[in-house]
């Protein structure tokens, strides 16, 4: 059965200092980022973003083979543009470098829009946690691919 995540996003509006949790997965959920360079080139790309005061990162953690982002937007960029911008950054870098031969990510992303504070610092917790209930580390501290502007 084909991949229908576009659909998830037909209607969606983005708007412009919004708090949105990503997530996105790679194609066929091959395990790129399991080294520390390819993972830092990722990394590296949302904070290309940053820089460009294209939006304001919260937390984030690269997983082997998916990213969970949370984020706030800035300006008129459209939230499909920045994921598709971080995408592209990280697809290029992996390909020059040898380290993809193929596709990189799998059409589209899960967001979700934070309505309330309150919900920013679950959400944050959620997002780090994510190497310890995958059992990758057996604490935070150990794991490299993650930050969170509360933690």
């Amino acid at each position: 059965m084909p991949f229908h995540g576009y659909r998830l996003r037909l209607g969606r509006v983005s708007q412009s200092n919004r708090i949105y949790s990503i997530t996105s997965v790679t194609y066929q959920r091959q395990p790129l980022f399991n080294e520390f360079n390819s993972a830092r080139i990722l990394i590296h790309a949302m904070a290309k973003s940053d820089s460009e005061q294209q939006c304001s990162t919260l937390a984030f953690v690269v997983m082997p083979d998916h990213f969970h982002w949370l984020v706030q937007l800035h300006s008129n960029l459209e939230l499909k543009d920045l994921i598709g911008q971080v995408k592209r950054r990280t697809s290029y870098q992996l390909h020059q470098q040898a380290i993809a031969k193929d596709k990189v990510w799998q059409h589209g992303y899960y967001d979700h829009n934070l309505r309330h504070e309150d919900e920013i610092l679950p959400t944050c917790r959620y997002i780090v946690a994510n190497p310890l209930r995958a059992k990758l580390v057996t604490s935070v501290k150990d794991y490299p691919h993650w930050d969170c502007c509360y933690l």
